[in-house]
């Protein structure tokens, strides 16, 4: 499902096609990565287009995906409430409810787990689970 903006009237999809297209670097490849695994974890997100950030939900907001000088950083607005066996959290750590992963240009992925960890934050959201 897209969402549109009304400021400009493009959808919140093409808001991150543009997004991605004017990152030339390596950021650029990892967001398009991140995107195609979050999308390939869990179809029925809404992409949308929040504070100039593409955002992923489902009853409610799951994650968002920011881009820094030399990092991408995946934000799960209710990390705090989920399970991390794979210890895949390495920032915002002390945050109350929310859980980060930041991701440099070499860093590897492992995509089994980033999909597993995207699924929980679908299935936390739709089970209208409260924070612990």
């Amino acid at each position: 499902m897209k969402k549109t903006n009304p400021k400009d009237g493009l959808s919140a999809s093409q808001q991150i096609d543009n997004y991605i297209k004017d990152l030339t670097d390596w950021r650029g490849k990892m967001m398009a990565r991140l995107r195609r695994l979050i999308l390939d974890a869990a179809p029925g997100l809404t992409e949308e287009w929040k504070w100039d950030t593409p955002v992923w939900s489902q009853k409610g907001n799951v994650v968002a995906a920011g881009v820094f000088k030399d990092h991408v950083k995946l934000n799960f607005f209710k990390g705090a409430s989920l399970k991390d066996p794979k210890k895949l959290f390495n920032a915002g750590l002390d945050a109350k409810a929310t859980r980060a992963i930041d991701f440099g240009e070499s860093d590897d992925i492992n995509e089994a787990d980033l999909k597993d960890l995207v699924r929980e934050a679908v299935a936390y959201n739709t089970s209208g689970a409260k924070k612990k």
